[in-house]
Order: C-alpha cells, then sequence, then structure tokens
C-alpha cells in the first residue's frame, strides 16, 4: 500500500522494480536491528564468494552488505569483481597501501563501497531536506576524527516527520535512529541492480 501510495502521488523517481526493490533492501535493514552484533572491525579472513565475519560481529558496512546479501546481492563479489578490473578507480592504494584487491577486506571499508556505488549505481545530490532521501538509499558521513561511516535509509520517520531514519552501526550494533543530519554528509546513493 505504502509502495503504491509514494508512486500515485510522483514522489519515486524510478521504475515500479526498483521501488520494489528500495522496500525490500529498506526492510532488510530494519531487519538486521534485531541482530546483536558486537563492534568489530578488525581484518578476519573469510571465503570468498559469499563470506562473512562472525555473525555476532561487525561495522557499519556490515550491516550494508548483510542487507543487500539477503536480497541475494554479494557486495564482497561485486566489489572485488569491480575493484579487480579498475583498481586505480578505488582509493586502496592512496588509503591503505595495497597494491592488489582483497576480497577479505575491500567490501568492508566505506571510502571502496563509495567508490564501487559512485561507478555502478546513482550518485545522488547531497542535501538538507529529509523529503530528498528515499528508503533503500545509501547515505556517507565523515564522522569526528576524519572516520568514515555508512548507514541505510529507512522507511520509519523521525518523531516531527521531517527526515527518514537510517539504520547504521556506529558502535552498539545495528541500530534505527534518527541520524541523517547529526554528520556531514559525503555521499548519497542508490544502488539497485538487477537479480540475475
Amino acid at each position: 500500500m505504502r509502495r503504491l501510495l509514494c508512486i500515485g502521488l510522483g514522489l519515486v523517481a524510478f521504475p515500479l522494480w526498483a521501488t520494489d526493490f528500495a522496500q525490500s533492501l529498506s526492510d532488510a535493514a530494519v531487519e538486521r536491528t534485531s541482530h546483536r552484533v558486537f563492534y568489530d572491525g578488525r581484518y578476519i579472513n573469510i571465503a570468498y564468494p559469499g563470506g562473512d565475519v562472525p555473525e555476532d560481529i561487525g561495522v557499519c558496512t556490515d550491516v550494508v552488505i548483510r542487507a543487500y546479501r539477503s536480497l541475494g546481492i554479494d557486495l564482497q563479489q561485486k566489489v572485488h569483481e569491480d575493484i579487480s578490473a579498475n583498481f586505480s578507480a578505488y582509493p586502496s592504494k592512496r588509503i591503505w597501501g595495497l597494491t592488489r584487491p582483497d576480497t577479505n577486506i575491500d567490501h568492508r571499508r566505506v571510502p571502496n563501497l563509495r567508490a564501487f556505488f559512485e561507478r555502478n549505481g546513482e550518485s545522488l545530490a547531497t542535501s538538507d531536506n529529509g523529503a530528498d532521501y528515499l528508503p533503500g538509499d545509501i547515505v556517507t558521513w565523515r564522522l569526528p576524527n576524519n572516520l568514515p561511516h555508512i548507514g541505510i535509509v529507512v522507511e520509519d520517520r523521525s518523531e516531527d516527520g521531517e527526515r527518514p531514519l537510517i539504520v547504521h552501526n556506529i558502535g552498539a550494533g545495528p541500530k534505527m535512529d534518527d541520524m541523517l543530519f547529526l554528520f556531514d554528509i559525503t555521499g548519497h546513493y542508490r544502488y539497485q541492480p538487477t537479480l540475475d
């Protein structure tokens, strides 16, 4: 019902299948908040493709990775394939001094996800208007001490109705918070691939 209402009001600028995908991604993000996850971003060797760190640990990127994976999209594999073919388009060498892709960590780093979404999805304008951020959109921020952060826009709204809530992990596990404008926004993306 809500999806049809949004389309009827002309608030959605992408096809119905994308709206369904966006809603599914929003729902998958909200579902992540039911998991108990301890914040732990250490380097861990994981399987490829379809690899994941232990389910009881994770960081902000793991919220995004796991939400997409629940829809059948493996960001580990997609990032690896793109970074392998376009290594210089990613900040891996500049930021971390890497000389080749690494399936264990590349997809778990916010700057790499930003590069991936810019290259493979829609890079959208940032604004201070909550209406510009739709369920299923990905947002990145710059936290204090120059730390990058990432989260997923969901359908739920702030108490005043002005802002969508965000599902993210800023240190206490996956949470849904009214934090869209608490930090400097560095990116706004829409990545809705077709399913094979």
